[in-house]
């Protein structure tokens, strides 16, 4: 009988699962640009959107536990909720993400990558409103874009989704240019995928 995984576990449960099952995975669920900026030694990055991609792909072939890792749990939990309807059941949300196992000690491979993609969305969501907000001035209406995207925001927050974070994960930046779909997948199945 497989020993039931938690829903989510901190930096110390990790570390403690690590030395206890050498066939844990960590499977990093941000996009290819920040998991080469910074990820968990050992981790495999598998992006959230590939595995919606090739979700009729995934089966519960292994039963290997799984921690799954994003910046701060959000994407980790919709891919928790993915890969739990495909079957998997040993799955865990690192309790949050990069972001939390830092904060608590965990170590870290620092590397060349984009930042994290909620910076990146703050960062365009900022010069939407900014530029909708200045250009208002000049041109009255201009001024609900500035409301559409707060209104976005607020839907990203209260369904725990986010479009643009989907449209920025598209760009080359936070692409890896050799991304083989199934290689990565099988990081998650139990081949051997891209680690980091």
């Amino acid at each position: 009988m497989t020993q039931v995984m938690p829903k989510t576990v901190d930096t110390a449960q990790v570390r403690a699962l690590r030395e206890a099952d050498p066939q844990i995975r960590l499977i990093d669920v941000r996009a290819p640009g920040e998991f080469a900026s910074s990820h968990i030694p050992g981790s495999y990055n598998v992006p959230l959107d590939l595995l919606r991609e090739h979700r009729d792909e995934l089966t519960a072939s292994h039963g290997d536990p799984v921690v799954l890792v994003c910046a701060s749990g959000g994407r980790a939990e919709q891919a928790r909720t993915l890969l739990a309807d495909a079957g998997l059941d040993r799955l865990s949300v690192l309790s949050g993400g990069i972001t939390g196992w830092q904060q608590q000690g965990g170590e870290i491979n620092q590397g060349r990558g984009t930042w994290a993609m909620e910076r990146q969305v703050r960062l365009v969501a900022g010069l939407l409103v900014l530029t909708g907000v200045v250009a208002s001035t000049v041109y009255e209406p201009l001024k609900w874009g500035a409301g559409f995207v707060g209104a976005g925001l607020t839907f990203a927050a209260v369904s725990n989704t986010c479009a643009m974070s989907r449209v920025l994960g598209l760009l080359p930046h936070n692409r890896t240019p050799s991304t083989d779909g199934r290689a990565l997948l099988e990081a998650l199945t139990g081949g051997n995928g891209p680690r980091g």
